[in-house]
């Protein structure tokens, strides 16, 4: 409903939806992976050790699965649509304003979402030659851990791309909820 403005969904549920969304994620990096493999494995080599990838086959693996990530999210929350998890859920991603998002607004939210993890390593990398590298893991979630800072519970990436994660479960009348 473009324009409405629609209440926020609350914060456990958007974190019970994160857990399901991570698991698809999951489950699309693991499949552009093995689409990849044939691309980027060694030509040979001893067949009982373990053979990884040159660095070239590594950073074509990195790419086609940021792209691959990048077109699923950009394709599902933008022009009012959803990811499964959304649907399961009863949520849906709107502007602050309750409009649908746009594909350049979903894609200002994908790289944000990148905060995090850009952060965990950069001080991963700072860290790991005094053994305190350990130390940056908490840092890929900055962006989750923000809403518990945050004056209205949103998400670091949502609060840069000015959207918003809305209930879209119908409301219970007084009527409604009288009779259960």
């Amino acid at each position: 409903m473009p324009g409405e403005c629609r209440r926020r969904a609350t914060l456990p549920r958007r974190l019970g939806s994160l857990v399901y969304e991570s698991l698809l994620q999951v489950a699309l990096v693991l499949v552009t992976g093995f689409v990849l493999v044939p691309l980027v494995s060694p030509a040979s080599g001893p067949a009982n050790s373990l053979q990884l990838p040159q660095a070239a086959g590594r950073w074509i693996s990195f790419a086609g699965i940021v792209a691959t990530t990048l077109a699923y999210s950009v394709w599902c929350w933008s022009r009012g649509r959803r990811t499964l998890p959304m649907k399961t859920w009863r949520l849906g991603l709107a502007t602050v304003t309750g409009a649908p998002v746009s594909a350049a607004r979903a894609l200002a939210r994908y790289l944000a979402c990148w905060i995090g993890p850009a952060l965990a390593g950069a001080v991963y990398l700072a860290l790991h030659r005094h053994g305190l590298g350990a130390h940056a893991t908490w840092l890929v979630g900055f962006n989750f851990l923000w809403a518990f800072i945050d004056p209205e519970r949103q998400f670091l990436h949502d609060r840069i791309a000015g959207t918003r994660i809305v209930d879209t479960a119908p409301a219970r009348s007084a009527a409604t909820s009288a009779a259960g």
